[in-house]
C-alpha cells in the first residue's frame, strides 16, 4: 500500500512537472513567420506588433480566365492575392496562377493561353529576386507547354490578419522545439547586448542583423535587429536575366507583359545599390520595385517586410499593388486613341 501511494505521488509529480514545462516552453514553439520558424526564434521578440490594414474578403475574388482583364503568373508573393486587391479594388478583374500551376512561359504560350479563353491585354509576371534567374531562365529555354490550362485558379486563405495577439499562449507545438527556441532566445539576448553587435548567423538559412534606424522601421520587440534569409540573391542580377526576359517578351507579342521582380528583403534593407531594376526599367519599362521599396525605407514605412518573415506585410503588398496598378493605368493611357486637335467631347 505504501509503495502504491509513493508511485501515485511520483506519477502526479511527473505530470505536474511536464505540465509546467509545457506551459512555459510550448508557446515558444508557435511560429507565425517563416524566418522565426526556420531560425527557431520566438515571436515575442521578432513578431510584428503594429496593426496592418484590414482588407475586405470580396477584394480577393478571382476572375475566370474568360472574364479577366489581367493575368498574374507569380510565386508565393502573388499566391496570397494580397497585392492584387489594389487592382480588384479599382475595378480590374484579375486571374492569378502560380509557377506551380503554370511552371513556364514556353514558346507556344500564346496559343496555350488563347485556349483558356483569356481575352485580357495585361500579363503580370512576378517572381522574387532570389528565384528570378532560374524561374525566368527556365521559361526562356522552354519550347512546349506541357500541361493543360488549370481552370479553377488558385485558392487563397483570404485576408491576412490585421492584428496578432503576441500574448496568446499556443500549446500545439513540440516541447523540444520550444526548449530550443528558448535557448536560441537566451543566446541572442546575450550576443546582441553589446553596442558593437552587428550580426549573428543562427544557422545556414537565418541571420540576425542590426539594421540602422531599426526601431523606426520595425515594430517587433527587438526592433534594432532583423532576421534575414540566407538564400537571398547575393549579387546583382546580370545581363542573362535581361536576355531571358526579352526571350519571354517575344512570346507575348499579342499581350502587354508587366515584369514585377520583387527585391529580396536583404536587397531592400542591406544592399540597396543593385542596378538590375534600373536596367530592366530602361529596357522593358518594368516597374522599379527596388527604388519604390527604398523610398519606403527612407519614408520610415514600418514593417514593409516584417522582421520575422521573408514575405511582405500587408502594408508592403499594398504598396506593391499600387505600383503595379500605376503601371497598368499608365499603359492604358498610352494605348488610348489620341483625340484629334479641336475635337469636341460627346455628351
Amino acid at each position: 500500500m505504501k509503495h502504491a501511494k509513493i508511485f501515485s505521488l511520483a506519477v502526479v509529480l511527473a505530470i505536474a512537472v511536464f505540465g509546467a514545462l509545457g506551459w512555459y516552453f510550448l508557446p515558444l514553439a508557435g511560429y507565425e513567420g517563416d524566418l522565426t520558424r526556420t531560425g527557431k526564434l520566438p515571436e515575442s521578440l521578432f513578431g510584428w506588433t503594429r496593426p496592418q490594414p484590414a482588407l475586405a474578403a470580396a477584394l480577393f475574388n478571382s476572375a475566370s480566365w474568360q472574364d479577366a482583364d489581367v493575368l498574374v503568373i507569380g510565386d508565393s508573393f502573388s499566391g496570397s492575392r494580397v497585392w492584387q486587391t489594389q487592382l480588384t479594388g479599382s475595378g480590374l478583374r484579375v486571374h492569378t496562377e502560380t509557377w506551380g500551376s503554370v511552371p513556364s512561359i514556353c514558346a507556344d504560350f500564346q496559343p496555350w493561353l488563347r485556349s483558356t479563353g483569356f481575352k485580357g491585354r495585361y500579363i503580370v509576371i512576378e517572381v522574387i529576386e532570389r528565384n528570378a534567374q532560374n524561374t525566368i531562365g527556365a521559361s526562356a529555354a522552354c519550347d512546349k507547354m506541357l500541361s493543360t490550362p488549370p481552370m479553377s485558379g488558385i485558392e487563397t486563405e483570404g485576408a491576412p490578419p490585421s492584428h496578432i495577439d503576441r500574448g496568446q499562449r499556443l500549446l500545439s507545438g513540440r516541447l523540444s522545439v520550444g526548449i530550443e527556441t528558448w535557448w536560441n532566445a537566451r543566446k541572442y539576448l546575450r550576443l546582441s547586448a553589446p553596442a558593437s553587435f552587428t550580426r549573428w548567423q543562427v544557422n545556414d538559412l537565418v541571420t540576425v542583423v542590426r539594421v540602422p534606424d531599426g526601431c523606426d522601421l520595425f515594430s517587433h520587440a527587438a526592433c534594432r535587429d532583423v532576421l534575414f534569409y540566407g538564400g537571398d540573391q547575393a549579387g546583382d542580377l546580370g545581363p542573362s536575366m535581361l536576355d531571358s526576359m526579352s526571350a519571354v517578351n517575344q512570346r507575348l507579342a499579342a499581350y502587354t507583359p508587366i515584369w514585377v521582380i520583387v527585391p529580396d528583403k536583404s536587397s531592400t534593407y542591406l544592399n540597396p545599390d543593385k542596378t538590375f531594376w534600373t536596367r530592366a526599367a530602361a529596357r522593358f519599362n518594368a516597374p522599379d520595385v527596388l527604388q519604390n521599396f527604398r523610398q519606403a525605407v527612407r519614408d520610415k514605412v514600418v514593417d514593409l517586410y516584417p522582421a520575422n518573415n521573408t514575405h511582405l506585410s500587408t502594408t508592403g503588398y499594398l504598396r506593391l499593388g499600387q505600383l503595379v496598378l500605376a503601371q497598368i493605368r499608365s499603359l492604358q493611357v498610352q494605348a488610348a486613341p489620341a483625340k484629334a486637335p479641336g475635337a469636341m467631347t460627346q455628351p
